[in-house]
């Protein structure tokens, strides 16, 4: 492609805003974003912006927070309206994912049996445990930041980063299934895959600082291994519900390094 006149970017440009916005469709319920079903064959490469709509979705919790605490909630209320902002804004996507996942490798015999309990839309025992503790650790996380501009530097790095670590387990992990939307996604490219990862740790490094960045990179990549690992040993592969509870596991790990 030749580099001479503006024109010659702007179908670059075009595809790139139509994958940022396949991302933001696909991982949040921001109407402007939603025109149409996300395919599978749409979404593998536009992996590489998810950390930008986990910006989006960390900033609004974000606001949610500096508003009701500005109004005299208490740290622990303005955190928990900030958590229940960012689900309604997600649809509990990730959420639903860690219960299914959580469900199906604890409530599952074989691989079969692991694959049928986490596309049955019951959550179980196992799954209702993981939603509360990852509820329950957020909001505490959150709350014990009390600063405004330090609980949206913390939710802005952990949506970031959580949404990163996403390609990498698609990239690595062929899907479990034969039909479905990580199936038909598939393998996202290369590219797309480093992309997202050197979003995610920029935007770790901006909002937490150089040293905290490290840290959390480091316990994030180990997370994303090990329940990449188990996930290849439970049901040899992964799936839409593995990719949610992969976020989970990171956004915790981001906002513990953060308050730590």
């Amino acid at each position: 492609m030749s580099l001479g006149t503006g024109d010659d970017w702007r179908p670059w440009v075009a595809e790139r805003a139509g994958e940022f916005s396949a991302a933001v469709a696909f991982l949040t319920r921001i109407p402007f974003a939603r025109r149409s079903a996300v395919s599978g064959a749409a979404l593998a490469p536009a992996v590489w912006a998810f950390p930008l709509a986990g910006v989006i979705v960390g900033g609004i919790g974000a606001v949610v927070y500096a508003l009701t605490h500005r109004v005299g909630l208490s740290p622990w209320a303005a955190a928990a309206l900030a958590v229940a902002a960012i689900l309604a804004l997600t649809g509990a996507l990730h959420e639903d994912g860690l219960a299914d996942t959580v469900d199906g490798f604890g409530g599952g015999a074989t691989r079969q049996e692991k694959l049928d309990i986490m596309r049955d839309a019951r959550i179980g025992t196992y799954g209702v445990c993981a939603l509360s503790l990852s509820l329950l650790i957020r909001v505490g996380a959150v709350a014990s930041l009390a600063d405004a501009g330090a609980v949206a530097a913390a939710l802005i790095a952990a949506h970031a980063a959580a949404r990163a670590a996403m390609p990498a387990v698609m990239f690595w992990l062929p899907a479990a299934r034969s039909d479905g939307l990580s199936f038909a996604a598939g393998r996202p490219p290369g590219v797309s895959t480093a992309v997202a990862a050197l979003l995610g740790f920029l935007t770790l490094a901006f909002c937490l600082g150089f040293g905290r960045a490290l840290a959390a990179l480091a316990v994030v990549a180990v997370a994303v291994f090990l329940v990449a690992q188990l996930s290849r040993r439970q049901i040899d592969g992964q799936t839409g519900d593995v990719l949610g509870a992969v976020e989970q596991a990171g956004e915790i790990l981001v906002l513990l390094v953060a308050v730590g």
